[in-house]
């Protein structure tokens, strides 16, 4: 599967014109289309930061993977 990225702002929300296309005519396509939302965005960052900042913390540093699995497993199994 080939993938074409393109960025639009909607001006007519009853209507999308996409133009330029690298497609032939007659080519079928998929159309998938996905918001941008940087209220989402600016949420996802906040969260890495503080991932960062706890994995740091000198606690952090001495938990093992094995450690994390085991509670990883734990959590999953509802205990």
């Amino acid at each position: 599967m080939l993938a074409y990225k393109k960025y639009v702002t909607i001006k007519d929300p009853k209507n999308l014109v996409l133009k330029g296309l690298p497609f032939r005519a007659g080519q079928r396509v998929e159309v998938v289309m996905i918001v941008e939302d940087e209220e989402q965005k600016a949420r996802v960052q906040e969260l890495k930061k503080l991932f960062k900042k706890t994995q740091r913390l000198p606690k952090a540093k001495a938990i093992s993977e094995y450690e994390i699995a085991e509670e990883i497993k734990a959590y999953r199994a509802g205990r």
